[in-house]
């Protein structure tokens, strides 16, 4: 059974990480990748303890924004390198 449900706009987002993150009563930090949520994962896990949370959020938010990125960057024609001929 999860410890708690949580928005993910009550979590924190942390650079270091990369991961969204949230206060676990243990003294560490529940956590969550970006990835993790545009795969449909909803669950942080504490590295320190065996508690975990049910990360509420809208799946949506997460797999248009760095999918529209990326399809821009295959429309780009690849960049030639050069051959060096002996």
């Amino acid at each position: 059974m999860s410890y708690d449900d949580v928005e993910i706009e009550d979590m924190e987002w942390n650079e270091e990480l990369k991961s969204y993150t949230y206060p676990c009563p243990c003294g560490d930090l529940f956590q969550i990748t970006k990835e993790d949520l545009r795969l449909g994962e909803e669950i942080a896990r504490c590295p320190s303890c065996s508690l975990y949370i049910t990360v509420i959020y809208n799946i949506e938010d997460f797999i248009g924004s760095d999918d529209k990125s990326k399809n821009k960057k295959n429309l780009e024609p690849a960049k030639q390198q050069p051959v060096v001929v002996a």
